[in-house]
């Protein structure tokens, strides 16, 4: 048994050992060091992420827009990693810059950002910020903006396209128009909630209070109320008002006119269908009461009975008033409504 086993062990002493091929063992090494380095550059995105996301959620739950500088713009918004959208308003309120347009979309931009701050549906995948142009004057030159405001949206992903800009000339900056480009382009949906206004109230309450103490005093004698002249002037008063916009300019407060700061133009008509200033409902009311007095020359000269040559003068004076009043206010029509008459569109 002992001569039959000698040849297999001698077989088994001159089998060499299988090991790796000469230089695997650096190449392992090597890439197992770059899974490592690998691993922890992920690690190291996801904490830097969980800080950026931690921090902006702080800043919302004191205010739901936050003021951005240069720095904050470049780490927060322009420097990877970044899972959330983020909606900014480049804007101009300081006093000097006397833009009154800013501090009317300011006060939409913070309706639409209360409302997505204290809805249900609030996460940290939204976000809405402002740049003001004495604070980030270097972002506004990096983004080539010239005007303000403007509204910009920034993905989670990649570079903000055309559509991350707000039409704000064509649509206006209305929180409910704001609400849906965010649909649009983030898939958010934001219920607009707009705080209460008891000034309506008030000022009704008022006028029912002045007209009953008015009839209280003259209870003895109430042949005006009865006058058709009256009534029907008052009621193109109101009438005037309300189609001039009177109760828009008492609600929002806007500025009588507007002054370029650069070549001190003054502008009476705002270019959005949005927004007014106090002199435009000045304008459209004197139209519309030249508009109603050539009205009731054509039909004065129409009904009356007196001298043919008299009535054909007054009905040309009504008509020209009618013509020329009513071109004046179409053309301002045209100017706040732009692609009027809408000739793109297939009528059939």
């Amino acid at each position: 048994m002992g001569a039959r086993g000698a040849p297999s062990r001698r077989r088994q002493a001159g089998r060499r050992p299988r090991y790796l091929p000469t230089g695997s063992f650096p190449f392992l090494l090597l890439l197992l060091l770059l899974c490592i380095q690998l691993g922890g550059g992920q690690k190291k995105k996801e904490n830097l992420l969980a800080e950026k996301v931690e921090q902006l959620m702080e800043w919302s739950s004191r205010r739901s827009v936050f003021r951005m500088n240069g720095d904050k713009f470049r780490k927060f918004i322009k420097a990877p990693p970044r899972n959330y959208s983020m909606i900014v308003m480049f804007t101009a309120l300081q006093p000097q810059r006397q833009c009154s347009v800013c501090r009317l979309a300011n006060e939409e931009y913070q309706i639409l950002a209360n409302s997505w701050r204290y809805s249900s549906a609030f996460c940290n995948k939204l976000f809405f910020s402002k740049v003001d142009y004495d604070e980030g004057t270097d972002i506004f030159q990096q983004l080539n903006i010239n005007s303000a405001p403007t509204f910009m949206h920034f993905p989670p992903k990649g570079r903000p396209k055309r559509a991350d800009t707000f039409d704000l000339q064509r649509i206006g900056f209305a929180a409910e128009q704001l609400a849906k480009w965010i649909a649009d382009r983030t898939d958010v949906h934001i219920r607009v909630f707009r705080p209460p206004n008891y000034s309506g109230t008030i000022a009704l309450a008022l006028l029912v209070s002045l007209v009953g103490g008015l009839l209280y005093l003259r209870r003895n004698n109430l042949e005006f109320i009865y006058n058709k002249t009256g009534w029907a002037m008052v009621s193109l008063c109101i009438v005037f008002a309300m189609t001039s916009g009177q109760m828009w300019n008492h609600i929002r407060g806007p500025p009588y006119a507007h002054k370029n700061p650069h070549n001190g133009q003054v502008s009476y008509i705002h270019g959005s269908s949005q927004v007014q200033f106090v002199a435009e409902s000045h304008i459209i009311l004197v139209l519309n009461a030249a508009i109603t007095m050539g009205m009731v020359l054509l039909n004065e000269a129409a009904t009356s009975k007196g001298d043919v040559g008299k009535r054909r003068i007054i009905c040309l004076v009504g008509l020209g008033l009618v013509v020329f009043f009513f071109s004046f206010l179409l053309s301002i029509f045209r100017s706040k409504y732009h692609g009027y008459p809408y000739s793109d569109l297939d009528f059939e």
